[in-house]
């Protein structure tokens, strides 16, 4: 399976355009990602993590704005991507309408993230949407922790981007939908960093 350094962007990019399906290293895990504007890549990817059809993927974005084009960001969401990303976090966000109803299996929600590396928002750019972004795993098994680990769990996949993980454990995901926030996962991110920032 080819491994493409940080700096072939332009390859992988054709690869996401194409409907594959790529792995890559975020600041959490290592991730599995596919365009986000495309069926037939989210079915690819579902396939190489045997993922079932209720089980909806998060989207990683490049920047705010790319966000705003999918979700709707109030005043309080706003504070918290300022103050939080790129990092890891995850927010539920109201999804627009026009997104379509496969990208989340027909939810009014969205998981979102955002581009944790340069390489990574670069990558989202030059593919033209935000991306599936999901652990390096097949479904329910330990996330990989190393390219040669990932390369053994999803041999189907059509290449993988060079790179190290800093984190080691999954994003904090915080719903952001409801008029309190709800931490649905303890992650590097703490409620109380959360609280001082809405202060």
């Amino acid at each position: 399976m080819k491994r493409y350094s940080q700096s072939e962007i332009a390859a992988m990019a054709e690869i996401l355009k194409n409907d594959g399906v790529l792995s890559v290293p975020t600041d959490t895990v290592y991730g599995v990602c596919a365009r986000m504007d495309s069926e037939k890549a989210q079915e690819n990817l579902r396939d190489v993590k045997h993922r079932p059809l209720t089980k909806a993927f998060p989207v990683m974005c490049a920047d705010e704005d790319q966000i705003k084009e999918i979700a709707y960001v109030d005043d309080r969401a706003e504070r918290l991507i300022r103050a939080f990303m790129p990092g890891p976090v995850t927010f539920i966000l109201k999804k627009k309408e026009e997104v379509p109803a496969y990208v989340n299996g027909g939810m009014e929600t969205l998981a979102i993230r955002m581009a944790t590396s340069d390489a990574l928002k670069e990558l989202i750019k030059a593919a033209g949407a935000p991306v599936f972004m999901t652990s390096a795993n097949q479904s329910g098994e330990p996330v990989c922790t190393s390219l040669d680990e990932i390369e053994k769990s999803c041999p189907t996949l059509d290449g993988m981007m060079e790179g190290n993980v800093s984190f080691g454990e999954a994003s904090t995901i915080i719903d952001c939908t409801g008029s309190e926030l709800k931490i649905l996962r303890q992650g590097p991110v703490t409620i109380e960093q959360i609280e001082m920032v809405l202060q």
